[in-house]
């Protein structure tokens, strides 16, 4: 019996899906302006454990992510400008030219993160023809009134808006001034935002009420319904889509076809650093590629995010993500060793940590506690060494760690083969070297030009280069294998 906390219900409750032994899951994917950083990240990691799990107890998942390239403007009360629109100005490029960039980016940041992908990836250009569908339904319903800035929701018509609000949400978020002082009520929002008359938009389609664009809510709801049906079993994001993001997605989908989009609302909760919340308006963020450039593997920026449980906050810092790496490179040392042990019979004891942990992973995703016992499994003198490391990689299927994959020796750890060379002559990069800098990456990719046009000065330049970035380089025509060294030895 898997629980979980449903934010609609405010309560933990047993899961039930719709239809037996399959899940339909949506979940928010990202506004591509911009890199994500580890705050955005954190939310991906713990949807991730939510699939592992379903997938654990024999579900068949049918993921679906959007990725939102138009409609999300800088404020959430419908005003500023289009994130995508703003981000194509500041870089000089084309819209189309930003988000196909910083999706490339964020896919390569969840695989790094041993994220898996979806079973759907939707873009919301994709379904503008949709989502101008049900804005009309939602006209002929009555649900909607137009104003010089666009076509708006009425929420005073749904007696029922704001169902995922607690009491003092209700209080406070009906009460709140927004920024379009044509809106009929505080919490009505866009459907369809018509484009200014006096900026030309890259991102903008005809539609009955004038020449513009989709409003952020309206296209979750499209994108998640076309691909999954209503309702459908789960819907995910950040906790900070509760009071207004998924509450309009509600809202939509209860008034255009009288039915509750999604059974059950999981939402994981805020990463915090010393000045409070990490976002990229308050300038205070840390990305994948930051971590990698100070030697610190993604893979423990995973294992940090295992020991918080989603529904809390989470603390990071320069400390505690070091903590982490260190905590995993002494997991993976002990794995190295116990995977050299001799097969024997598995035991009661075995069972019993095995059932433990399917107790903790199916009580709303209490990882924290079933990372705990993997070190209490490690420490017991009961177990043997193969039964050891055989519960290691059956949590590992949860942890998302690459345990299967660990070759750890602490003698010759910062060691990193980058396999052997593709036919255009750079290296296939294997999954272990994910904390060598992408700066010296892009250096040893020139090298293996330079040397293939046999210029074997400029190579040999360009390696005590990199010697200087604190790496030492091993090749031959077959591999490359670079080492860690301290900087002081270069």
């Amino acid at each position: 019996m898997i629980q979980f906390y449903n934010t609609l219900t405010k309560k933990k409750e047993s899961f039930k899906p719709i239809e037996e032994n399959k899940v339909g899951l949506y979940t928010c994917g990202p506004t591509v302006y911009w890199f994500a950083h580890v705050g955005n990240l954190r939310t991906y990691i713990f949807e991730d454990i939510l699939k592992r799990v379903l997938s654990y107890n024999g579900y068949s998942v049918k993921h679906v992510m959007n990725i939102t390239d138009v409609g999300h403007l800088t404020s959430d009360s419908d005003s500023g400008e289009d994130k995508l629109e703003k981000g194509a100005r500041q870089e000089k490029k084309t819209v189309w030219d930003v988000a196909n960039f910083y999706t490339e980016c964020f896919l390569k940041d969840l695989k790094l993160l041993n994220i898996g992908d979806p079973t759907v990836l939707v873009k919301a250009t994709d379904t503008i023809k949709e989502q101008i569908e049900l804005i009309q339904l939602l006209e002929k319903k009555g649900f909607t009134y137009i104003i010089s800035d666009g076509v708006y929701f009425d929420t005073s018509k749904l007696e029922k808006y704001g169902r995922l609000w607690s009491e003092k949400e209700k209080t406070e978020l009906r009460g709140r001034i927004e920024e379009v002082a044509e809106k009929k009520h505080p919490t009505d929002f866009a459907l369809w935002k018509f484009s200014p008359k006096d900026e030309q938009r890259q991102m903008e389609w005809d539609a009955p009420w004038g020449v513009g664009f989709p409003g952020w809510h309206t296209e979750c709801v499209v994108m998640s319904i076309e691909n999954l049906g209503i309702p459908f079993d789960i819907h995910c994001g950040g906790i900070d889509h509760v009071s207004i993001h998924h509450t309009n997605e509600i809202a939509q989908a209860e008034a255009a076809y009288d039915k509750m989009m999604s059974n059950y609302w999981m939402h994981g909760e805020f990463l915090n650093v010393k000045e409070g919340k990490m976002s990229k308006s308050l300038g205070n963020i840390t990305t994948i590629s930051d971590l990698k450039n100070k030697g610190i593997s993604p893979l423990a920026y995973r294992y940090q995010c295992l020991n918080t449980h989603y529904r809390q906050k989470m603390n990071f810092s320069d400390e505690s993500i070091e903590f982490s790496q260190n905590t995993l490179e002494k997991l993976y040392e002990r794995v190295s060793e116990l995977k050299l042990a001799e097969k024997t019979v598995l035991s009661e004891k075995f069972d019993s940590y095995k059932n433990r942990f399917i107790d903790f992973i199916n009580d709303d995703l209490n990882i924290p506690s079933a990372l705990a016992l993997s070190w209490e499994a490690l420490k017991d003198k009961e177990l043997t060494d193969y039964e050891k490391y055989s519960l290691l990689l059956e949590f590992d299927k949860i942890f998302g760690l690459r345990i299967a994959d660990v070759d750890f020796n602490k003698k010759n750890y910062g060691e990193y083969i980058l396999k052997t060379i593709n036919e255009d002559g750079l290296p296939i990069l294997s999954d272990k070297i994910d904390i060598i800098p992408s700066e010296v990456l892009e250096m040893i990719k020139n090298r293996v030009a330079i040397r293939n046009e046999k210029d074997w000065q400029t190579a040999d330049e360009l390696r005590e280069k990199i010697k200087e970035k604190g790496w030492l380089i091993e090749d031959n025509d077959k591999q490359i294998i670079i080492k860690q060294i301290k900087k002081e030895d270069a």
